[in-house]
């Protein structure tokens, strides 16, 4: 057994999602949001190297010693399944595992929003799941490939950094594809499965702007497309991908934009009101025709009105999310107060008064 696999059983057992190792400090567990320290000593440099050491394959050591971060699966000797990055610092080897849950949760068990579920029935476009890292993307992603897997007899090729949650053959065929392992980049995976007639195609993560145009392109020609971004809001969203293309294709962005984005779904994980979970808090953006409009004039600053008065298509802006959950007792206030835009409309709701003045001179 793998020394490692002693402090992920550990947090397995405390249902933490995630294990820090890092020279200078001990390991450290990630407890519904919190950084929690073990009961150990400080890591050593030469100690931290030899634990990652003992589960990396020899192709992944050279490609670690060349300077290069990794990004893998692993399964702990115990079962447990995570996602691990391995990176090198100043001080010297830190690695984060985060944890795959062995079940996939339906989303009506991850509590979000029945849009979600109805963005399903599409057959063509692009549907994008938003946030922050660690935000549960991969997760929601991973919730609606079931559902599609349940209910539709589909070819769905998936395209992950790396492979998390492993699929199995329902009413459709899933073929999963890693980066690094089975293909270069996302690009060129997004280029091969459209040559293996599929009907939907996930890819784990648009980083670049070769990605972003293929899935475009896969968009375009009668494809379900899921993706994800590193985006914090609707608006966010669009502008990076009209940004991140060249400016004399900013009119044909602006274009596929508005004809076949489907929707835009931002998530934050807040801590819930008894204070033993998180829960999944979501900003839906569907594409109507006023805010393809206001894509279309360059006009994405009024975006958020159209979410505000968008309910009827299964629209909501983050605050007014974080808003609904603090009222059904669902999500703690003061978490939530931290996620909000405006945090006036929060001020009632605060329990812990003292983190007013901090958060609003911190710049919110």
């Amino acid at each position: 057994m793998a020394r490692i696999d002693a402090f992920l059983k550990l947090g397995l057992a405390q249902n933490c999602s995630d294990l820090h190792l890092a020279v200078g400090v001990p390991p450290m567990l990630r407890m519904n949001g919190d950084l929690m320290p073990i009961k150990f000593r400080n890591l050593g440099d030469t100690e931290l190297e030899a634990y990652i050491t003992e589960i990396l394959t020899r192709t992944q050591q050279e490609h670690f010693h060349e300077g290069h971060d990794l990004d893998f699966s692993y399964i702990s000797a115990e079962g447990g399944r995570f996602r691990v990055n391995v990176y090198r610092k100043e001080t010297g080897v830190g690695a984060t595992f985060r944890s795959i849950p062995s079940e996939l949760p339906s989303l009506d068990q991850l509590g979000l929003p029945s849009i979600v579920k109805k963005l399903c029935d599409y057959h063509q476009g692009m549907i994008l799941v938003t946030g922050s890292t660690g935000t549960g993307k991969s997760t929601t992603l991973a919730a609606m490939i079931d559902l599609l897997n349940q209910t539709r007899r589909l070819n769905i090729v998936s395209l992950e950094d790396p492979i998390e949650f492993v699929h199995r053959s329902k009413n459709s065929q899933i073929i999963q594809r890693e980066l690094g392992t089975h293909l270069p980049t996302f690009a060129e995976g997004v280029r091969a499965a459209m040559r293996e007639d599929p009907d939907v195609i996930l890819v784990g993560e648009l980083r670049d702007a070769e990605t972003i145009s293929m899935a475009m392109t896969a968009a375009e020609t009668g494809h379900l497309v899921l993706g994800t971004l590193h985006t914090t809001s609707a608006v966010k969203t669009i502008d990076r991908i009209i940004d991140a293309l060249p400016v004399d294709e900013r009119e044909q962005t602006k274009s596929f934009l508005a004809q076949s984005l489907i929707a835009v779904v931002t998530q934050v994980l807040v801590k819930s009101a008894d204070g033993r979970g998180r829960r999944a808090i979501c900003e839906v953006m569907v594409m109507t025709k006023a805010i393809a409009k206001l894509v279309m004039t360059d006009q994405t600053h009024q975006v958020p009105s159209q979410l505000q008065t968008g309910k009827e298509y299964g629209m909501q802006l983050l605050d007014m999310a974080l808003l609904n959950g603090i009222k059904a007792k669902e999500i703690d206030p003061d978490d939530a107060f931290a996620y909000a835009a405006d945090k006036r409309q929060f001020h009632n709701y605060v329990t812990d008064t003292s983190i007013l003045p901090k958060l609003e001179l911190a710049g919110s």
